[in-house]
């Protein structure tokens, strides 16, 4: 066994194998690299996929940047960090890997990609030719494409040797018809990759895949509408687990709105502000993407919670809340209706899972699709939270990103060991 924070564990029981050495040869290391945050977990290569570490550096190049590192059912150790950039970062989450046998022990790293434009429709293996292409499309999502591949590069230069597998956020909505992709601007941008790609797939695919084990089957190939609802909101809505539709389109920029995003707002508004204010793009760039959303309408905070707690005693924060209940359920209703109808929905991500108040407000005007909220099971956070009368069935389901990406990265090493 090996001893970390204070508790011994034993590989021959959280693997489930008497063969230690066999078995820590085997972990997947997963990446997930946000604009100023970088998520790592470590899992069995064994299916089905176990995790046995997660950590988190927050506030990348900011002040108070933290280190959180949780294994097991230990409550996280914090450590206040100065890191300047992700590089930085990542050398102070690797030696965190050392009790489960540092990098010599990785089977292969799975990536986050939240862009994949639109060649990428499954999980890759990181060729020269698969980073060149990333690079290529940075220019879509430039606040998530240059920090993934800065990512990529600083664990290609500390582990040479160890495969890397991009998992792609857009891959999920390839199935979306192709009057779901047009943007109605000219059609020669359609040639340059602008149009709608649609966000958070690996959490849909990962929800989708828990709604059949908790529902069956029949409600995972029913008329579904996904709420992942966080920092980054958007919704899908999916008909026989397929993607429909989705309220992000060519960025995450797009759709309801955020913790800092604006999401959809008249173009016109940007046109305006570009000759009133004389505003620069990077200007622009930084008012939509991170002084909006619920940090802008509340003008105090990004995080609902701080919102549901001064709304009382602050309107402002009592618009932004209205704000963010009124656009999710108006998305609802637009999804339903491409669907034909809702037979469940399913509410996750940070908010989805944690804030019932929310949930309720979003639920509410929504009863002529058939949806009845019990609020008994909403306030203490029910897997079902809709009532025995509702026609339809109302979720929350907690997601798990790194699970789809270590279950995506053993397919692709899966596929790469069975070519001849």
């Amino acid at each position: 066994a090996v001893r970390t924070a204070g508790t011994e564990l034993d590989f021959s029981v959280v693997l489930g194998s008497q063969d230690r050495e066999s078995v820590t040869e085997r972990c997947i290391l997963t990446v997930n690299a946000g604009s100023s945050s970088l998520k790592l977990a470590v899992f069995t290569a064994a299916r089905p996929v176990r995790r046995l570490l997660s950590g988190a550096v927050t506030r990348i190049g900011l002040p108070g940047a933290t280190l959180a590192i949780a294994t097991g059912s230990q409550p996280p150790a914090v450590h206040v960090l100065d890191v300047a950039d992700h590089s930085s970062a990542l050398d102070a989450m690797l030696p965190q890997l050392e009790p489960y046998g540092g990098l010599a022990r990785v089977a292969a790293v799975g990536h986050r990609i939240v862009h994949g434009g639109p060649l990428y429709d499954r999980a890759r293996l990181m060729t020269p030719e698969v980073v060149a292409e990333l690079r290529r499309l940075s220019a879509l999502d430039p606040d998530h494409l240059p920090a993934e591949l800065a990512i990529v590069e600083a664990m290609s230069s500390r582990a040479s040797g160890v495969a890397q597998v991009a998992c792609f956020d857009t891959a999920f909505h390839r199935t979306m018809p192709r009057v779901a992709r047009l943007l109605a601007i000219p059609r020669r941008y359609e040639a340059a990759g602008v149009r709608r790609y649609g966000f958070h797939g690996l959490s849909y695919a990962y929800l989708i895949e828990e709604l059949e084990r908790v529902a069956g089957a029949e409600a995972a190939r029913g008329r579904v509408i996904l709420a992942h609802l966080g920092s980054g909101a958007s919704l899908a809505g999916l008909l026989d687990r397929r993607s429909m539709d989705t309220t992000m389109g060519f960025t995450p920029t797009s759709g309801i709105m955020m913790a800092t995003r604006s999401g959809d707002v008249d173009p016109g508004v940007l046109l305006y502000l570009l000759r009133t204010e004389r505003m620069t793009v990077d200007a622009l760039d930084e008012l939509i993407n991170r002084g909006s959303g619920l940090l802008g309408v509340s003008e105090s905070s990004p995080d609902m919670r701080d919102l549901l707690a001064r709304e009382p005693n602050d309107p402002r924060a009592a618009d932004a809340v209205a704000l963010f209940c009124h656009q999710a359920r108006k998305a609802v209703g637009a999804l339903a209706a491409t669907l034909g109808g809702i037979d469940t929905l399913v509410f996750s991500g940070g908010i989805g899972e944690n804030a019932p108040p929310v949930r309720a407000r979003i639920a509410q005007g929504l009863e002529h699709l058939g949806v009845q909220v019990d609020d008994a099971r909403n306030d203490v956070d029910a897997p079902l939270i809709s009532t025995d009368a509702s026609t339809c069935a109302v979720r929350v389901i907690r997601t798990d990103e790194e699970s789809m990406i270590a279950r995506e990265t053993l397919d692709v090493l899966d596929a790469q060991r069975m070519q001849p």
